[in-house]
Order: C-alpha cells, then sequence, then structure tokens
C-alpha cells in the first residue's frame, strides 16, 4: 500500500462535501471518522514480553550447563558449584532482563501493530468502530438512518456500521462494495478520494433503500471527524 499523505484542509472538505452529495438524494445520514489508530495493543506488548520472558526461561532449564559456563565466562568467576538459590537467582535476573527488553522494543508501536495478531486487530477497529457509532450515530436520527464510515490508518482497517433500520433492509455484505472502493485509493496513496468514494457507493445504497423526503432534514454533521 502506498504511503497516505496527511490530510489538508482541502481533502477534508472534499469528504464533507461527498457526504453531503450523498445525502442530497436519501434519508440517510452518513458519518465520517479518521482514527489515527483503534487500540494501543498494551496487551500484546504485555503478552510478548511475557512470552520472550518465558523462552528464555526453557532454554535455561533446557541448557543449564551452557547457559551457567556462559555466565561464569562473563563475569570472570571461578567455576564453582551453584546452590539452588544461585541458579533460581540468576533465573530470575534472566527473565527479567529478557521481559524488560522486549517491553522497551514494543514501546515502538509500528512493532507493537506489527506482531498484533490479524484477528486482534480486527476485533479492535470493529469495537472502537461500534462505540464511536454508538456516541455520534446510533438512534440521533428520526428514522434510526445513521450510518458510520470508520477508517483506523494504523491498522489500516475500515468498518461500516448501521443504525438498525438500516441493518434491516441492506445485508452487511452490500457494503463491500464500498469498501473495495475506498481500497482501491488508499492502494494508490489517496486518503480523501478513498473516504469520498466509500461515501459515494454508501450513498446509492441508501438512495435505493431509504429515497429522501420532502421534510428531510440534515441531522448529524457532514464533516469529517479525526480522532
Amino acid at each position: 500500500m502506498a504511503t497516505l499523505a496527511p490530510m489538508t484542509d482541502a481533502d477534508r472538505e472534499r469528504v464533507g462535501t461527498a457526504v453531503a452529495r450523498a445525502e442530497g438524494s436519501s434519508a440517510g445520514e452518513i458519518v465520517t471518522i479518521l482514527a489515527e489508530r483503534s487500540d494501543r495493543y498494551a496487551d500484546v506488548a504485555l503478552a510478548w514480553s511475557a512470552a520472550v520472558g518465558l523462552a528464555a526461561l526453557l532454554a535455561l532449564l533446557l541448557l543449564p550447563d551452557f547457559y551457567l559456563g556462559l555466565y561464569e565466562r562473563l563475569t570472570g568467576g571461578w567455576v564453582h558449584e551453584w546452590t539452588p538459590r544461585q541458579v533460581f537467582g540468576l533465573a530470575a535476573l534472566v527473565v527479567t532482563l529478557k521481559f524488560g527488553g522486549m517491553w522497551l522494543l514494543m514501546l515502538w508501536q509500528p512493532l507493537r501493530l506489527f506482531l498484533a495478531p490479524n484477528p486482534v486487530c480486527h476485533t479492535r477497529v470493529r469495537a472502537r468502530a461500534v462505540a464511536c457509532f454508538r456516541i455520534g450515530a446510533e438512534r440521533r436520527t428520526r428514522d434510526r438512518t445513521g450510518i458510520l464510515i470508520y477508517l483506523s490508518l494504523a491498522e489500516r482497517r475500515a468498518e461500516i456500521v448501521a443504525d438498525e433500520a438500516i441493518a434491516a433492509k441492506v445485508p452487511a455484505e452490500v457494503w463491500g462494495d464500498a469498501m473495495h472502493a475506498m481500497l482501491a485509493e488508499l492502494k494508490a496513496g489517496r486518503l480523501a478520494d478513498g473516504l469520498a468514494a466509500a461515501v459515494e457507493r454508501v450513498g446509492a445504497v441508501l438512495a435505493e433503500h431509504f429515497p429522501r423526503a420532502d421534510d428531510d432534514r440534515n441531522e448529524l454533521p457532514d464533516r469529517l471527524i479525526e480522532i
């Protein structure tokens, strides 16, 4: 995927215009949210750090003579019989150093995201999208026709969440066309165009199932929300 350039004011205006145009032919209310990331994945960093510490302990258990000899050579100590306390102390030191070193490495967010399993990323992005939808769009329109297009940059994932009236009429797989249209633009590095393309496809579906009424009014903001 090409590098995505930061959003400019012109980009934000283009997305807002796309939303207003899409809503002009339907009763749907489209909300767009652009998130820097959906989670900090602190538990992923903790899990990897613990795994590395346990792996070091396992290596010490499987090859004790090698590691005890290595420790003696590094510290310049005389060869001697190890007491249980010394062995346990060395094991604790090794686990602590390995755990701490991995934790420091995992402070680098790109590595943390790289090591986060795909199902975990998918679940976190979906959960954040649903949370944002509940705050900003769910049941905030008269006819329950709000819909959220959520894009999380760090995870490079997107979600579409619809209010109950839309979900009752439109199967979730229908939004796949909007997702593909957005992905095609994002792969080319065109962030604003990707969001606008998704808005256009969503608007077309809404216009088919929820045509705009004469008394329809704008109930949710058209502007792009960045978090």
